[in-house]
């Protein structure tokens, strides 16, 4: 795991208002795993949050450096990172997403498989995009069964893979 590798959490949709506020596309937790953050590097700039809070299908944001709908709508399509170490400690059992992405793939009885290319969750849990080196795609669910061990590499149960 890269210390420094930036983590995406979310992208700036557009303008909100004529304030300088601007509509957040969310790929974390939610609006309130934001706030856990004070700056967010945007391209080769720097934002600093002054405040967010839930709207439909993201949030609406205010960074201080932003402070009218023009400079608001100049950032749209703007990705807000942070650098991997400033993400909280994970417990035993859990993972980051973007952890699990690029990771090769072997099967539990020692075959190469692919690597993971997406982690996608539907609803009923999370799910591992798996690129083999053909360039077909499998999916794989993210559990004990199925997946028994992951860290340098994600380990697959052979009955999951084809």
């Amino acid at each position: 795991m890269n210390a420094d590798r930036p983590v995406t959490l979310a992208a700036i949709a557009g303008a909100h208002g004529v304030r300088g506020e601007v509509r957040l596309k969310l790929f974390g937790e939610g609006a309130e795993a934001l706030r856990a953050f004070s700056v967010f590097d945007a391209g080769d700039r720097k934002l600093t949050l002054k405040s967010i809070r839930p709207a439909n299908q993201g949030a609406v944001a205010t960074f201080a450096e932003i402070t009218d709908r023009s400079a608001a709508e100049a950032l749209r399509g703007t990705v807000l990172t942070v650098p991997r170490s400033a993400l909280p400690a994970l417990g035993e059992g859990e993972y980051y997403h973007h952890d699990l992405l690029g990771l090769p793939c072997v099967s539990t009885d020692g075959r190469t498989v692919g690597e993971v290319v997406a982690v996608e969750n539907f609803g009923a849990g999370d799910i591992l995009e798996i690129a083999k080196p053909d360039g077909k795609r499998f999916m794989v669910p993210m559990n004990d069964k199925a997946v028994p061990e992951w860290g340098e590499q994600v380990v697959i149960s052979s009955d999951y893979v084809e």
